[in-house]
């Protein structure tokens, strides 16, 4: 028997591992593999669309529902979130992003590059570090700050979360410290090639949003927990009006920038791929995903179509009409008609939802029972009559679809515009607040009207106004995962998605007219405990110092 040895070499590492000497090389005067290092650290920052398991995060917000049956995003809506159970944790995610830029934060300046271009490096990996901080402490309250610390396996991990109000203040803190070290949008090192690049707006916009959420019921000293400790990590122990103020002065600090503007179109935002309503975009490549993704069903060849979203009649009569009254006003002026109720509406309505009769690839779309659309049978189909249309080209005359710019939108003028509003409301100012709302309706087409109000009336009570901002933000925001969360800093999700969505049921009748029947589609069910998220389960047996989030 004759034995044969071999010696076999072992990695220690993966072959597709770039060694830090390498990365961070003292002759890399262009910092060519340090950038490559920095575009990881962007791909940390959130994404949106179709992206729990397939479905919309608004799909459970009482905006709309999944089209098809036993998906994960129904589970914020059906009871079935827990500790092990949560398809948007984002923990995990948030800590290796804040760890990847710490890396690049404590290595950068071992590599000779322009003074410039580092500068702005540092800022943007900074700023990326601080959005992780606010996508946390918008699911769990008060997290773990670890500063520039780089953790390695052998060292204590056992850090216990800070404050609600420390991570507020952690989060603003970096913002003003990285603003004038972006780029300015305006300067000449913010061409078509940087677009995407985090500027100056960027960290603005995150600070009017932070102080946005810290200013609302929710955080703003309204938390349901029953000790002071919890209470004091998810939100402020006492309620301070005055926090609306510093929504006014961050809003009023990126609006005195002189470059963001409303788009003259509503639509042209989403698939224009710069423009100047855009503060920070995530992006991504040329395609028509969003499409086919959601464009309704039966659009089966040459464009298949998979239909994944079905919106709520809530959502769509949210909508007022096109002189900006709502439909349920009992003025006849509004114009309302209930068996035509899609003429006249919004004009946002229109690139937002697909209804009964829209015209799409050289045909009318069938949501009537037994259309093409809406076939019956196990097929995947609109549970409510309508499909979702936002960040959608026009298609209208085209026969099939075509590559587009798809750019999730993180920050834009209009929320901006939106967040100023509440907070001059909330402040007493409510005319003020009237002024930018009406931007954005003007934007939008509605019709001014005789007194150049946009259908809001003279006079407007500050409660009516905050209702009318509430729906203006469901309607402007649609689909932008910002109504998920609108509704728990409200503290009105426990009435809001406790309840039956809707939709309606339509019959064509042989004279090719139509009739509108409502019926519930979807139960939701919604407990206090929903307002902040679980904790991950293998993150509280990891660290004994972490303290669960009350009924979790």
């Amino acid at each position: 028997m004759s034995i044969i040895s071999s010696c076999k070499k072992v990695e220690t590492e993966p072959r597709d591992w770039i060694r830090e000497d390498l990365v961070w090389d003292d002759q890399d005067k262009n910092a060519t593999v340090a950038g490559f290092f920095l575009n990881s650290v962007y791909t940390y920052l959130p994404t949106g669309f179709n992206r729990i398991d397939g479905d919309y995060l608004d799909a459970a917000s009482g905006d709309a529902i999944p089209s098809r049956n036993n998906t994960q995003v129904e589970y914020y809506t059906n009871g079935r979130i827990s500790v092990l159970n949560n398809p948007d944790a984002y923990w995990g995610n948030s800590y290796a992003g804040i760890r990847a830029a710490n890396i690049f934060l404590s290595n950068i300046d071992k590599v000779p590059m322009a003074a410039i271009t580092k500068q702005y490096w540092k800022a943007e990996a900074r700023f990326i570090r601080a959005m992780m901080y606010f996508e946390l402490l918008k699911r769990y309250g008060g997290v773990p700050l670890i500063g520039d610390r780089i953790f390695s396996v052998q060292d204590n991990l056992e850090v216990p979360r800070n404050n609600y109000s420390d991570c507020v203040n952690y989060i603003v803190n970096e913002c003003d410290a990285i603003k004038d070290s972006l780029r300015s949008e305006k300067g000449a090192n913010y061409g078509t090639s940087d677009w995407g690049r985090i500027a100056k707006g960027a960290a603005l916009a995150l600070k009017c949003r932070t102080y946005l959420y810290a200013a609302s019921p929710l955080f703003n000293g309204g938390g349901f927990e029953s000790d002071a400790t919890r209470r004091a990590l998810t939100g402020y122990s006492t309620s301070d009006p005055s926090r609306w103020q510093r929504v006014v002065d961050a809003a009023q600090e990126l609006i005195s920038l002189g470059y963001y503007s409303l788009q003259p179109s509503f639509n042209s935002t989403f698939i224009t791929n710069k423009n100047t309503e855009v503060i920070l975009n995530k992006q991504g490549t040329v395609n028509f995903n969003i499409e086919s993704i959601n464009a309704p069903s039966g659009y089966a060849t040459p464009a298949a179509s998979q239909g994944r979203t079905s919106a709520t009649l809530e959502l769509v009569n949210a909508f007022p009409m096109n002189n900006g009254l709502p439909i349920e006003s009992s003025s006849p002026a509004s114009g309302y008609v209930q068996n035509n109720p899609y003429v006249n509406r919004d004009p946002r309505f229109y690139q937002t939802i697909f209804y009964n009769g829209l015209n799409w690839l050289r045909r009318p779309v069938q949501t009537f029972e037994g259309g093409l659309d809406k076939p019956g049978g196990t097929t995947v189909q609109t549970k409510t009559g309508f499909y979702v249309k936002k960040f959608m080209a026009d298609f209208a005359n085209n026969t099939t679809y075509t590559n587009q710019s798809h750019n999730f939108i993180l920050f834009r003028y209009a929320e901006i515009l939106l967040n100023y509003a509440e907070a001059l409301n909330e402040l007493g100012r409510t005319e003020e607040s009237v002024t930018q709302i009406k931007l954005l309706r003007a934007r939008a087409g509605i019709i001014a009207g005789t007194n150049s109000r946009y259908g809001i009336p003279q006079g407007i009570t500050q409660s009516d106004m905050r209702t009318l901002i509430f729906t203006e933000r469901r309607i402007e925001l649609a689909f932008e995962e910002h109504r998920f969360w609108d509704l728990r800093r409200w503290k009105t999700a426990s009435t809001i998605l406790n309840g039956v969505v809707s939709g309606h049921k339509i019959t064509r009748n042989t004279n090719n007219t139509f009739e509108y029947q409502v019926q519930p589609v979807a139960a939701l069910t919604f407990s206090n405990k929903l307002y902040h998220m679980p904790i991950p389960y293998s993150e509280i047996v990891r660290n004994n110092k972490l303290i669960q989030n009350e009924g979790w």
